[in-house]
């Protein structure tokens, strides 16, 4: 299951990778908060089953929330994967879904929650930045961290470049962390996560 608020890149890199490596899994489904976002036409386009459920008609976040979960469990998921979904979820909401829902963030946590994360990144003078794949808790930004890349800031940046640097980061590490989760490979020692096999769970990208 995929949360999604627009175009859906990371999503599209779960579902080709999820075909193309033969994941035992699929997705199940791919809901958004925007009617009118971009990665829901992928996703039907790829025999997806997809699903709105638009933050607007709900007079509270947790009316929202209920109502996203209600639609989530009809499809029974094992993991629910954020992409882009750009919603701050209610800590039950989180609390429903511990340790069995994603989210990518761009930058190398715990530096840089929050928005503006390219521009702060190249403000602060930082040599390198990334992306980072975490488990979601009720606080915005942390959870257990599953992967993480980093690549060079350079000379002349700005942050549009700096995130399509990233971009590319974020399409290689969120299918690898998935594929992690529904093949069991991830394991819990109190709130810290690793490979069961030891594999490295960061990469450097030039």
């Amino acid at each position: 299951m995929i949360l999604i608020s627009g175009r859906g890149s990371n999503m599209e890199a779960i579902v080709k990778a999820c075909k193309a490596e033969g994941w035992p899994a699929e997705v199940a489904a791919v809901v958004s908060n925007r009617p009118d976002a971009g990665g829901l036409q992928f996703a039907a386009a790829h025999g997806i089953a997809t699903a709105v459920v638009d933050h607007k008609a709900y007079g509270s976040r947790e009316d929202f929330d209920a109502e996203l979960a209600r639609v989530i469990d009809g499809f029974s998921p094992d993991l629910v994967v954020l992409a882009g979904f750009m919603r701050i979820l209610t800590p039950g909401f989180t609390a429903r879904y511990a340790r069995r829902m994603l989210n990518i963030h761009p930058s190398l946590l715990p530096a840089f929650t929050g928005l503006h994360t390219h521009e702060r990144a190249i403000e602060m003078g930082c040599k390198v930045a990334g992306v980072t794949v975490h488990f979601v808790t009720a606080e915005l930004d942390h959870g257990a961290i599953v992967m993480q890349a980093a690549v060079p800031v350079l000379a002349g940046d700005d942050a549009k470049s700096l995130s399509a640097r990233v971009l590319t980061a974020e399409h290689r590490i969120y299918p690898q962390s998935v594929r992690w989760f529904v093949e069991d490979a991830l394991v819990w020692s109190g709130e810290v996560v690793s490979h069961r096999s030891g594999a490295a769970q960061h990469l450097f990208l030039s």
